[in-house]
Formats: structure tokens, C-alpha cells, sequence
């Protein structure tokens, strides 16, 4: 089951997410993947942004900007694979890093460890999804060369990404909080007015 904070998100919450991934994609192709980093590896931004995204909205709001970031992905240039493998990983790391949205405090290590366990569960599942339709550069040696490699530099990434969504969503999120709370169920108003549904 999707938790999302709200029933309906805000407008506000959605230009907030687009605009987020829209960067990510942006530094990823023209920052990111012309770094030249040891392995021919890269800091994969976007699921950065996909995990954070999640992190503050729920498990809702992970599915639908892991489809959309991913399938952008998977049309950029350089993408030279099947369409869909990077919507698909994204969808699923989206879901489950959103799951943790409830338990997550922003001073908390929350954000990092789901990046590093998003980094290690994207890498091997686009690896099973490449092997799955007869990618030859998926090969278990390949991805035992990979994981590591690209974990690590997710993990020394994550600071300036996942801070940066946290810091900008940051406000917009205390003040649908500080709303909410203020806000009081019917029933629960019955309730404690002494109200009852009998009466």
C-alpha cells in the first residue's frame, strides 16, 4: 500500500519535485557523466534525487518521480539500452526508500543509509534487468566490479544532493506540517466534544 503524507498532493509539492528532478537530470548529463572518475563510473544524481524525493513525500510520490526520472533517463543521450530499465529501477527504489518517509528525522543518518542501500539495490537491479533481455555488457563479473565502485561515490554524493532536496523542501514541508496540525478530524472533533455518532 502507497502512504502518501496527503490524499492529493499539493501543487506547490509537485513543481517542487519536478523542478528537482529536472536538475538532477540536467547536472547528471552535463556534470556528472563527463567526470573522469576511476572505473568509468559515475554518481548517479538522479536516483539521489528519486531517494530524497521520496524521503520527504512519501512512498507515493517515490513511484511516480522514479517512473518519470527514470524514463527521462532512459531517453537522454548517452542512454543505449532498452527503454524502461532505468523506470522501472527507479519506480522500485522510489517505493521502498518512500516507506521510510514516516521514520525518517532530518537530522537522522535515515537519508544516508537509504541512499546507500538505493545505490547498491539500483545498481543490481538494472544488472538483473539488463541480464533479464541479453544486455552482454550485464554479466555478474561486470556488476561484482560495479557495486562498489558506484555505492561509494553515490554515498560521497549524497551529502550535497540529499541535503540540498532536504534544505529546499524543507520549508514548503514545515508548512503543510504546522497546517495540518492545526487541522482537526471530524470525528476525532465529535470525540472530544462528547458528540458520538448516536447522538
Amino acid at each position: 500500500m502507497l502512504n502518501a503524507p496527503e490524499s492529493s498532493p499539493a501543487a506547490g509539492r509537485k513543481l517542487m519535485a519536478v523542478v528537482v528532478l529536472a536538475v538532477a537530470l540536467i547536472l547528471q548529463v552535463s556534470v556528472a557523466n563527463r567526470l573522469p572518475l576511476p572505473g568509468q563510473i559515475t554518481p548517479d544524481l538522479v536516483l539521489l534525487a528519486v531517494v530524497a524525493l521520496a524521503l520527504v513525500y512519501g512512498s507515493l510520490t517515490g513511484v511516480v518521480a522514479g517512473f518519470a526520472a527514470g524514463l527521462a533517463a532512459d531517453i537522454i543521450p548517452p542512454a543505449d539500452h532498452t527503454i524502461g530499465r532505468y523506470a522501472l529501477v527507479y519506480c522500485l527504489i522510489g517505493y521502498v526508500c518512500g516507506l521510510a518517509a514516516d521514520e525518517m528525522d532530518r537530522q537522522s543518518l535515515v537519508p544516508f543509509l537509504a541512499v546507500a542501500a538505493g545505490a547498491l539495490a539500483g545498481t543490481v537491479l538494472y544488472a538483473l534487468t539488463g541480464m533479464m533481455l541479453g544486455d552482454p555488457r550485464s554479466s555478474w563479473a561486470l556488476v561484482s566490479r560495479m557495486v562498489p565502485l558506484q555505492v561509494l561515490y553515490d554515498v560521497i554524493a549524497s551529502p550535497f544532493v540529499v541535503w540540498s532536496v532536504l534544505k529546499v523542501t524543507g520549508r514548503h514541508e514545515s508548512r503543510d506540517r504546522s497546517r495540518d496540525r492545526m487541522a482537526v478530524p471530524a470525528a476525532r472533533y465529535r470525540a472530544m466534544s462528547g458528540r458520538g455518532s448516536g447522538l
